[in-house]
């Protein structure tokens, strides 16, 4: 998102808002770029920051409550893992 220095001091929390939530803001002067400001990478970020980064990559994508990231089936070989999970405990005993 692009905006002007003038618009960026006199909302500036606005800004600072957004950029908490992950947005990246251009600040322009005269409709030329002159600085981004952009959120810092946090390693300990929640379970929430981490899944909306991994959307945003293209590599989960988020169902319609949001809540959990759907995925692609892997498929392997036998059966499927409940059954696979129910054997092995079977073959414990």
């Amino acid at each position: 998102m692009k905006v002007g220095l003038r618009e960026a001091n006199v909302h500036f929390s606005k800004y600072v808002s957004m950029v908490k939530n992950g947005k990246e803001i251009v600040l322009t002067e005269r409709g030329l770029p002159i600085a981004t400001i952009k959120p810092i990478p946090q390693e300990a970020a929640g379970m929430k920051k981490r899944i909306r980064l991994l959307e945003e990559k293209g590599l989960v994508r988020c169902g319609k409550t949001g809540k959990f990231p759907l995925h692609k089936p892997i498929s392997g070989r036998g059966g499927s893992i409940s059954e696979t999970v129910v054997k092995a405990r079977e073959e414990r005993l």
